[in-house]
């Protein structure tokens, strides 16, 4: 038992070392740093189990099995962390289980009633460690599985132990070497719980640096590459399936390098973060949106009809004119050109869609722009080698002249 001990002290502060050079390298997951505190906690609390004999056995016993225990909360702690939720009390269940437990006389005095309590402490850590790695927000990663699946073995295996400890009441002498090989297969199961650790480590930096190859670092909505990949989802996504029609919404901040000329580059950037801001909260989630570069940006919505597409890029545009936008205490005008293309799920193509949405874009600019223009499907189904005309595409009435509409109807219906 000394010898394995000793093995697992050198192992745990090694992986206390890697870790907390991780954490270095990241200061913004405190859950590197939690664990790398879990193992060195461990460790020291298994060198005084070690060094019994040389030590009182208050240190030995007591202290080294609370302390090794401690150090398994904060592995509970840390993966809660992982997923940014709440700690709980509950993660301190094992060693306080142990303290409560060993502070009872016929447990502090037997050897086994000793060895029955840690594994029951154990027991429950490694089911509280379980439902640690279940995520909260039902998110699907296959080593969390694993991992879930590895931590209720290690529980039936403390509690088993437990069990049998109590069944059979071993010698002093038979429970020592039963111990042992216990120590060992308990060794075993943490093993393969650190390195199944690892793999959900790796899998969830993959997927953050996928994150960032498909974002745009300044607005934090889609890139270029990131909307061509849900285009492609949003495209070939159940064709069979409602709705069947594909609308591209695209964007272009008006006279947005006067904005920078006359304001700076720093209210340019605060004015193309605030309409990402503002457009983002409007497109569905069945849809996209991303920035394509400079001042456009683009949406990829599923649409049952055109007015879908209208009132959304309407609600867009009204809505971004009117949130007032300061540089310094200079109020910077601001409005958005639209130009809108739809097609057909069956036979669109990125390079179509986007084609018509940007004739559409140049019409809404010379329309005199803060306007939209719709080219619908007629119009998007035309030849390639037709261009659109210079009167092509259709203007959709602003918000403003709807209501103006209404309330004239409303005035000559009383009359």
């Amino acid at each position: 038992m000394t010898t394995g001990l000793t093995i697992w002290c050198s192992e745990a502060i090694t992986l206390a070392t890697v870790l907390l050079f991780a954490w270095r390298h990241d200061r913004k997951s405190p859950t590197y740093l939690i664990w790398a505190i879990g193992f060195t906690v461990s460790a020291v609390g298994f060198a005084l189990v070690a060094a019994r004999g040389v030590v009182p056995d208050i240190w030995s016993i007591q202290i080294g099995n609370a302390v090794a225990l401690l150090g398994e909360s904060a592995w509970i702690a840390g993966f809660r962390l992982m997923d940014k939720r709440k700690l709980e009390w509950s993660a301190l269940l094992p060693p306080v289980i142990w303290v409560v437990g060993v502070s009872l006389p016929w447990v502090s005095g037997n050897f086994a009633n000793r060895v029955i309590v840690y594994d029951l402490a154990g027991a429950v850590g490694a089911t509280l460690l379980a439902f640690a790695v279940h995520p909260a927000d039902g998110r699907r990663e296959p080593a969390r599985g694993q991992l879930g699946i590895v931590f209720m073995g290690l529980a039936c295996f403390c509690f088993g132990s437990a069990l049998w400890m109590v069944l059979v009441a071993p010698s002093l002498e038979e429970a020592m070497i039963y111990r042992g090989y216990m120590a060992l297969g308990y060794g075993l199961l943490i093993i393969v719980a650190i390195v199944l650790n690892g793999k959900l480590l790796m899998e969830r930096a993959e997927r953050r640096w996928r994150a960032i190859s498909i974002t745009d670092a300044l607005t934090g909505v889609l890139n270029r590459r990131g909307l061509q990949e849900s285009y492609e989802i949003l495209a070939g996504e159940g064709q069979q399936q409602r709705p069947q029609k594909l609308a591209a919404l695209l964007f272009d901040l008006d006279h947005f390098k006067k904005i920078n000329d006359r304001h700076g580059h720093q209210t340019g950037d605060a004015v193309l973060t605030e309409f990402a801001r503002i457009a983002r909260q409007f497109v569905p989630r069945s849809g996209a949106f991303g920035r394509m570069g400079g001042e456009e940006f683009v949406a990829f919505v599923p649409i049952e009809d055109q007015s879908q597409a209208e009132a959304l890029a309407e609600t867009i545009r009204a809505d971004f004119c009117r949130v007032p936008l300061l540089a310094g205490r200079t109020l910077v005008p601001a409005t958005v050109s639209i130009g809108v293309s739809i097609m057909p799920r069956d036979t669109v193509s990125w390079d179509r869609l986007v084609s018509f949405a940007d004739h559409a874009l140049y019409a809404a600019k010379r329309a005199g722009r803060n306007c939209t223009i719709v080219f619908n499907e007629m119009e998007t189904a035309k030849e390639a080698e037709a261009a659109p005309g210079a009167d092509d595409g259709e203007l959709v009435p602003t918000l403003d002249d709807q209501i103006h509409a209404l309330r004239r109807m409303g005035t000559l219906a009383r009359m």
